[in-house]
């Protein structure tokens, strides 16, 4: 497939990061509170205004109780 046509990664890691967010029965604001930040920024790595960097990603994974792994070989 055509690099153009490929769904963008960040994108695909945003989804990702929203489901496991939703499958947890948690708020944006119920993660914020875990990861003792802002409802924004939640809300901002879920609609891409910013991006997370890797320790940030670890972190959010255990708010959202999902293994780091388990989402980077669904990315995959």
């Amino acid at each position: 497939m055509p690099r153009g046509l490929q769904p963008n990664p960040y994108s695909k890691l945003r989804q990702l990061l929203a489901q496991a967010r939703s499958e947890a029965a948690l708020t944006q604001s119920q993660v914020a509170n875990r990861l003792k930040r802002p409802q924004s920024f939640v809300s901002k790595y879920e609609n891409g205004e910013r991006q997370l960097d890797v320790v940030e990603f670890m972190d959010v994974c255990k708010a959202l109780g999902v293994s780091p792994a388990a989402l980077i070989n669904q990315l995959l």
